[in-house]
């Protein structure tokens, strides 16, 4: 949702250079240096854990950093560029806070029932998650009259509203996955009394086994394939959102669609790519297509998904002109296959974990997988200052 509001963002940076050229960056940064903390911190602390808690703490911290993100499009509008940077950093900071808690516990909470198509399903809401976000966003600033600037020109949407309403739905949506996580919660509680067992048949782990600490390093020994594919992975895949960010579109002119405004084709760029991130954790659910028994296959399939980077210098990159000048190249090429190859792969690896360990393991090795993705994304922040800078 950061990312996909990076308009929004810009246009409150936009008098301030450095701040305009290092938020995208800086978000990423503060997000997975965040996110690969908690998570490591929480991959360690497994002897007694209670993932359904984690999960509900993490929906709880994003209710409150959603809601007060949309309030300062109202209430600081007009404060300080440090200081709106500043303040954009500590909800950022909280809400990969959120993240790191949520995949830990949905994670290793799934994993423990050694059933690939319940981490499949998590995988596809994941996926979900990615494209309702650019919808929203494109709504949003759609439904705002667009502003004219000099000759008749677009200027950046900078509507409070738009960005309300589309920070708002966060909260909205975190709110409902919190009420139906409860839910589920509680009616497994129930059955769990009502049959007078601790549902060992149901999970598939019994308390001994939940309560079991695996060391980190024996659990990348026996995943080390599939552990440094995910992590290359998403090493890889964080280079797009930068250039998404950057890129605009090749139809100029004052009669052009408002689809191809920056501040609706960045979202509807992020759209394409959630899309085919959608459509790939999709395609393990068809048995000949997965590679969950394939671990080497996936590594090598991570290293080269590295291809996908030059493509996006092809494109029209801060409007400094495209060598292809095709915008159908950028979203439907560039765009959808690459989230395609991202969906695909994070899937099978996280799907395919459960299998090469012990019953009694699967639940750190849930959590497990999920420090080494985020870890990918980390690294893969961390090198988008140097895409930024170019």
């Amino acid at each position: 949702m950061f990312l996909a509001a990076a308009p929004y963002f810009y246009r409150r940076f936009h008098s301030d250079d450095w701040a305009a050229a290092h938020y995208q960056s800086s978000i990423l940064t503060v997000s997975t240096v965040t996110n690969l903390g908690s998570s490591f911190i929480l991959a360690k602390l497994q002897k007694g854990a209670s993932y359904p808690k984690r999960v509900t703490i993490s929906l709880l911290i994003n209710i409150v950093v959603f809601t007060l993100l949309a309030f300062s499009t109202i209430l600081m509008k007009d404060v300080a560029v440090s200081t709106y940077f500043s303040f954009l950093m500590v909800m950022v900071f909280g809400a990969s806070l959120a993240t790191g808690i949520n995949q830990n516990g949905v994670y290793a909470y799934v994993s423990g029932f050694g059933r690939e198509e319940y981490t499949q399903a998590i995988m596809g809401g994941q996926g979900v998650a990615g494209v309702l976000p650019c919808i929203v966003q494109i709504l949003s600033v759609i439904s705002v009259p667009s502003k004219k600037g000099k000759e008749g020109q677009p200027v950046p949407q900078d509507s409070s509203k738009s960005a309300f309403a589309y920070f708002i739905t966060a909260t909205a949506v975190s709110t409902f996955a919190l009420l139906a996580f409860l839910s589920l919660v509680k009616r497994r509680s129930i059955r769990i009394l009502l049959q007078g067992t601790d549902d060992q048949s149901d999970s598939g782990v019994s308390d001994s086994a939940a309560n079991k600490a695996v060391s980190l390093w024996t659990l990348f020994k026996k995943l080390r394939f599939m552990a440094s594919a995910i992590f290359l992975c998403f090493t890889v895949t964080m280079t797009f959102p930068v250039f998404t960010a950057e890129i605009e579109s090749v139809r100029d002119g004052p009669g052009r669609s408002r689809l191809f405004d920056q501040a609706v084709f960045v979202p509807l760029a992020f759209f394409f790519w959630n899309a085919g991130d959608l459509l790939g954790r999709m395609l393990v659910l068809v048995p000949r297509f997965s590679l969950v028994h394939r671990p080497w296959a996936l590594f090598v399939f991570s290293i080269a998904r590295a291809g996908f980077i030059p493509l996006y210098l092809l494109c029209n990159i801060r409007g400094r002109g495209a060598v292809i000048q095709s915008d159908f190249f950028y979203l439907f090429v560039v765009q959808i296959l690459f989230g395609v190859s991202n969906g695909y792969l994070g899937s099978n690896c996280m799907m395919g974990a459960g299998q090469w360990v012990s019953p009694d393991e699967r639940e750190p090795a849930g959590g497990f997988m999920a420090l080494m993705l985020v870890g990918g994304l980390t690294a893969g922040s961390l090198m988008s200052f140097f895409v930024s800078s170019a």
